[in-house]
């Protein structure tokens, strides 16, 4: 692993946004953005030094722009599978993954990421 290379930090956004009952599923494109912005505007509380924050969005959520300090992908089918490839490209950096979901953690846990649940990304 390379200690030097910024942190890739890879959120999915279906899952985090999920995790808090605040009426997301009205609008779930809304509540990306609103993550997007949450996460433009504070980082990762607790990851000092530099950091690449992307989010993976799926489903209704797809097309979410990114902004500066968040890269936005739209997965082009399961938003799992793209966070998986995601960590299989990332070579020796560092990977996060904020996710809540058992067998995403599994399997990129088993690709060498550290796995965070959604607590750990502003509300």
């Amino acid at each position: 692993m390379n200690d030097t290379a910024a942190l890739l930090v890879i959120v999915d956004a279906a899952n985090v946004v999920g995790s808090v009952p605040d009426g997301w599923w009205r609008d779930r494109r809304g509540a990306a953005e609103r993550l997007r912005d949450r996460l433009a505007a504070d980082g990762l509380p607790g990851r000092p030094g530099p950091v690449e924050i992307v989010l993976v969005v799926e489903g209704a959520a797809r097309g979410v722009e990114g902004v500066p300090g968040v890269r936005v992908e739209s997965a082009p089918g399961s938003g799992d599978d793209h966070v998986v490839a995601l960590v299989a490209g990332a070579g020796d950096r560092p990977v996060l993954v904020v996710t809540a979901d058992r067998e995403l953690r599994r399997r990129v846990a088993a690709l060498g990421a550290e796995v965070a649940g959604p607590r750990s990304v502003p509300r």
